[in-house]
């Protein structure tokens, strides 16, 4: 998947994905944990003065982030760390940042957990995911796709309902729901937003 995923996600990117990461990661401050930070996409949005720890588990992902120009010459540091077991203290982050990981990771509400343990009491969760869409013919042609895409994709699951899933975890989720445009259909339905500690 690293030697095709940002072409493939090319078009998406600029129609839509960086200006959504934008939004969300331009309030960031203080030390911020980006989990599953694939090739890199997120560092371009990143504040000057915020500290940022890239944890991204599969090493051909990890190998392309961690010769980005942008890692190489600043304050990023990129570890290998799976989402489900991150080697951190309780209430060490400021924010942790997931995009586009939650559709692909084994157990969801482990994860989740994972991450709340690791964020302050005030913290938050900035979050980006495509889900299951609400249209029923659509959800029933994403789980038709689902068992072959997953083979090919990463174990990326396309029927995962992610707010109710985020909010099971104790979270309070302000979200927004929208079409990825010029992404491959059955993944264009989404939700990006924040999440704070219930």
């Amino acid at each position: 998947m690293a030697a095709i995923y940002d072409w493939f996600m090319r078009d998406a990117e600029q129609a839509c994905l960086a200006g959504w990461r934008a939004e969300l990661l331009a309030d960031l401050r203080g030390e911020v944990l980006d989990v599953g930070a694939g090739t890199g996409a997120n560092l371009a949005h990143y504040p000057a003065d915020v500290r940022v720890v890239l944890a991204e588990p599969d090493p051909h992902m990890r190998g392309k982030l961690a010769t980005r120009p942008e890692v190489v010459a600043s304050r990023f540091t990129v570890i290998d760390a799976p989402i489900e077991r991150l080697p951190f203290a309780d209430a060490r982050f400021d924010a942790v940042v997931c995009t586009l990981v939650l559709c692909s990771v084994e157990d969801p509400a482990r994860a989740l957990a994972e991450i709340r343990r690791v964020l302050r009491p005030d913290g938050q969760l900035v979050f980006l995911e495509h889900v299951a869409a609400h249209d029923h013919g659509r959800r029933a042609w994403q789980g038709r796709i689902e068992p072959f895409w997953r083979r090919i994709a990463g174990n990326c699951h396309l029927t995962r309902e992610t707010g109710e899933t985020l909010r099971a975890a104790g979270f309070v989720v302000d979200e927004r729901r929208e079409s990825m445009r010029k992404a491959v259909p059955w993944v264009r339905p989404s939700i990006r937003g924040v999440a704070r500690r219930a």
